[in-house]
């Protein structure tokens, strides 16, 4: 099966750079140059008697087809692009200028491998859109799907994931993950496997893969994350079921858009730790005065908007100093710490705890029905600090705390005014309770 065409004309194509391709009124090759085994990957006798749309990338087939008709309708076509999948699975991107012959009924057309340079120009596109990225993304999830999307101009991305280190378990824990189902199992241990190994890997039916895929069909490569001497994670990718591949070229594309990523993630990063740090306690890791003061203020106007109530629990331990005088600095701070856990197990997620300095906690209680709902609470902490704490190093305290209790709108309309009255209530507790000799128990 195939077109006539002159011996010598054959082989003068056969020594361009460019492929010639002859495809008939039904779409089939019916000649192709030397070219194409190169552009292509198929011999000249396999293409030959192939539709063209069966080697079109499957996203870039509607318009090719609309293409070809245009040009068998008279219209030339100059500087058309598309994509093509090679036989290895891999995308070439193509630039076609073509014809109709009316007497011979076949469209005479010249094929320029673009790929390299589509590639330049979509690295460029992508580390800008990676630097507007990072400058319009609120947080690293918001980050991490852009980075999706851009990688998926540069490579088949039919699945993404990013898994960040996780020093305390030892392995990667997901940050963000969109796979096809049945594949985030395959991807958490492709993401293990690059973070044990340092090293990129690429998983599938591809003569440059480093071993099977874990499903048929499937395609997978994934890369370190690194900045600087540090391995943030990895960024992982999996084909779709279009037949598309990656090659030993694609693992240096990935990787330098990761190493853009990964300076990126460590700013975002370094940027979250300086926030926290601002708002939050050193010692206990809990909001500071300043957070608290803040969401205070944010929840006594939800209040008055929604007309409902919220209380305040001031609460300090009696005779800490004797605790640090006694035991040293570091036993008191072990013991803080230790309180701080043990008021946070009293809470639900929507109240907040917070160190305001010292050995003094507070407590924001929201939506509460009546202001004797508070006393409950406030009990619960009591005897959650009740009971002795082992600090180690055969230390154990037994310690007793103050707690003052303030209510909105029944003691105050202000933030001032709350915590004024919430103090005052403590100090009174305080008080009340002098003559209670702190104990210290050895072991």
């Amino acid at each position: 099966m195939g077109y006539p065409i002159d011996a010598q004309v054959s082989s003068f194509t056969g020594l361009l750079l460019d492929a010639v391709c002859v495809v008939d009124a039904e779409g089939r090759f019916v000649f192709v140059s030397a070219a194409c085994e190169r552009i292509f990957g198929y011999t000249q006798h396999e293409m030959v008697g192939k539709k063209v749309v069966e080697l079109v990338f499957p996203a870039d087939r509607e318009r090719t087809l609309a293409a070809a008709q245009a040009v068998m309708e008279g219209r030339s076509h100059i500087h058309f692009e598309n994509r093509y999948l090679r036989k290895d699975g891999g995308i070439v991107h193509i630039m076609w200028s073509a014809r109709w012959s009316e007497a011979d009924q076949v469209r005479i057309a010249v094929a320029r491998d673009i790929t390299e340079l589509k590639q330049a120009q979509a690295m460029q596109a992508a580390l800008y859109a990676l630097s507007e990225a990072v400058h319009a993304s609120d947080d690293l999830p918001g980050l991490f799907r852009c980075s999706h999307e851009i990688v998926g101009e540069l490579l088949p991305a039919a699945g993404c994931a990013v898994a960040l280190s996780d020093e305390a378990a030892g392995a990667a824990r997901f940050a963000y993950r969109a796979c096809a189902p049945g594949l985030d199992e395959p991807m958490r241990l492709l993401c293990d496997e690059v973070l044990a190994r340092q090293a990129p890997l690429l998983l599938g039916p591809s003569d440059e893969a480093d071993g099977a895929a874990p499903a048929p069909g499937v395609c997978m490569l994934a890369v370190p994350l690194r900045a600087a001497q540090d391995t943030l994670g990895v960024f992982a990718l999996h084909s779709g079921n279009d037949g598309a591949t990656y090659r030993g070229q694609d693992r240096s594309l990935l990787m330098f858009v990761a190493d853009q990523l990964a300076a990126a993630v460590q700013r975002k990063q370094m940027q979250a730790r300086l926030h926290f740090m601002a708002m939050h306690d050193e010692l206990t890791h809990l909001p500071n005065r300043r957070l608290f003061h803040d969401r205070l203020a944010t929840a006594l106007a939800r209040a008055q908007r929604h007309h409902t109530r919220l209380a305040l629990l001031f609460i300090d331990l009696n005779r800490f100093k004797q605790v640090n005088d006694l035991h040293g600095h570091l036993a008191g701070d072990r013991l803080l710490q230790e309180v701080a856990r043990r008021i946070g197990a009293c809470m639900r997620d929507s109240d907040t705890v917070a160190r305001l300095g010292g050995d003094e906690f507070v407590v924001l209680l929201e939506d509460i029905v009546l202001p004797v709902d508070a006393a409950p609470v406030a009990d619960k902490i009591g005897q959650a600090l009740s009971v002795p704490f082992n600090l180690g190093d055969g230390l154990v305290l037994a310690v007793s705390a103050s707690i003052g209790v303030a209510s909105y709108p029944d003691d105050g309309h202000t933030v001032q005014e709350l915590m004024s009255r919430a103090d005052q209530d403590m100090y009174g507790a305080k008080r009340s309770r002098a003559g209670v000799p702190a104990a210290a128990i050895q072991d």
